[in-house]
């Protein structure tokens, strides 16, 4: 019997770019844009500063670039950076099992860019790397699996599992052998970091390494890669045996292996489930924040003139960290309800000026944190059931001595049966601008997206890469 670890090698070594459907090749531009962008936004951000401070420290002399600096450094310190910084805002792409892009990209983007690959070549791997993720995802727990009518969350979780397509991705671009390559991915299961994202919602002020550290996690595909190629055994066995292997010791209850294989090759299931986050704040709170939104600028609300919001939101943020309300730290306001209901209400940009100090401790923001309340939608579960990206959300805004409304069922930026909250590639260009703007020109900016979006004539990779370094201004 052919492992499964053998059949995942085996796809990613054998899939051409002529085999990639168009709409996943338009999907892998998607994601690098919006993960380049993110990624500059972040540069100032504690986590993706303190992200570059240390890819610095490891990162010796090299052809790699961190985003938004004038830094070359090797593959390893670039890779673990531009991890940190794609998701320090925490407005980076969601695909099941949750974040992937800052873990499955990163390593890609600093090999390729050293490489010298095609920009063909580096679609084969994004788009490998992501279908691999959602697939691994899609066997195991899910943070809103439902039992009797109730989200059941599992009492372990994380995203330790994208360490896989990860791996793969900067396999396929050393053009690794599939019979190489099922070694690295046989090693990259035996040194995933341990699932540890169920503490960080129940412990606040929640740790700044948030659910996984993507640093940590790039570092651990790199090391895997680069093991298989030297030469290490992995074991090809380790998703195979679910009652000793990977299954098991990363703590999943569920394990069901023919969502990893069936129509592997010919099917391409993630971009059914790539969503885009319009917001640097958890997913869960976007919805509600569309309908804040809408509000407040339909009317002309200002924040003084706000008496109370009261927001309908999904059972699950009922733990710490998105009822916080002590708000110490930038990276607070990326979970807390309460903050982000005010933040979203001051009428500013979602971007890096969300995370902004200033306005993450202002007196206006804190003071209309306490006029927030929240209750659970009572048909969450019912809504979740019948569409995996239905958030139902209902929030009522007292102003002027009146009360405004709004609802919504999809937050924009998921595939729903709703196209309205598809975010469109415009969407995503203007979002790109907006986060790039104070790092790059606006001529560079223009050629990034250019480039991105023209990435399959792409002959050197490292052409792109090079656009993304902050300007000599």
């Amino acid at each position: 019997m052919t492992t499964l670890v053998a059949q995942l090698a085996r796809f990613a070594t054998q899939t051409r770019f002529e085999d990639i459907p168009a709409n996943v090749v338009q999907e892998a531009k998607r994601l690098v844009l919006d993960s380049l962008g993110c990624a500059l936004a972040g540069a100032d951000n504690p986590k993706g500063h303190i992200g570059i401070e240390y890819g610095r420290l490891m990162g010796g002399q090299g052809n790699a670039t961190i985003i938004g600096t004038t830094d070359r450094v090797s593959i390893f310190g670039a890779a673990f950076a531009n991890g940190e910084l794609i998701n320090a805002l925490d407005m980076d792409a969601v695909l099941p099992p949750g974040h992937v892009t800052p873990y499955v990209l990163p390593g890609a983007l600093a090999l390729g860019e050293t490489l010298g690959a095609s920009g063909k070549d580096m679609i084969r791997s994004i788009a490998v790397a992501h279908e691999m993720s959602w697939r691994l995802g899609k066997a195991m727990d899910y943070l809103r699996d439902t039992q009797d009518g109730k989200v059941s969350p599992p009492p372990v979780f994380g995203y330790s599992s994208t360490i896989f397509g990860a791996t793969a991705a900067i396999g396929m671009l050393q053009r690794q052998s599939a019979d190489v390559l099922a070694h690295s991915l046989g090693v990259a299961g035996s040194i995933a970091p341990v699932h540890s994202q169920i503490p960080f919602f129940r412990h606040a002020p929640s740790t700044t390494i948030k659910y996984l550290m993507a640093g940590v996690l790039v570092q651990s595909a790199m090391t895997a890669a680069h093991m298989g190629q030297l030469g290490h055994r992995g074991d090809l066995h380790l998703l195979d045996d679910a009652e000793h292997g990977f299954p098991r010791f990363i703590g999943t209850r569920r394990w069901e292996p023919d969502n990893i294989t069936r129509e592997l090759g010919t099917r391409w299931g993630f971009v059914g489930e790539q969503a885009y986050k319009p917001y640097p704040h958890c997913r869960i709170l976007h919805a509600p924040l569309d309908c804040v939104r809408e509000i407040v600028e339909k009317h002309d609300l200002r924040p003084d003139e706000i008496d109370n919001i009261n927001v309908l939101v999904e059972g699950f943020v009922e733990q710490p960290v998105w009822l916080n309300k002590d708000i110490r730290h930038v990276h607070d306001a990326q979970f807390s309800i309460a903050h982000g209901i005010a933040m979203g209400a001051h009428h500013l940009t979602p971007g890096r000026d969300w995370q902004d100090p200033q306005n993450v401790f202002s007196p206006s923001v804190l003071a209309l944190m306490e006029k927030v309340t929240h209750e659970v939608h009572p048909d969450y579960v019912k809504a979740l059931t019948a569409h995996g990206s239905a958030r139902p959300t209902k929030v009522e805004i007292r102003a002027r001595g009146k009360t405004f409304a709004a609802e919504r069922l999809y937050p924009k930026g998921s595939p729903s049966p709703d196209p309205a909250s598809l975010m469109t590639t415009e969407e995503l260009v203007q979002k790109f601008c907006h986060n790039a703007e104070r790092v790059l020109s606006p001529r560079a900016i223009d050629g990034v997206v250019n480039a991105v979006l023209d990435l399959d004539q792409t002959r050197n990779f490292a052409e792109v890469m090079i656009r993304v370094a902050r300007d000599r201004r």
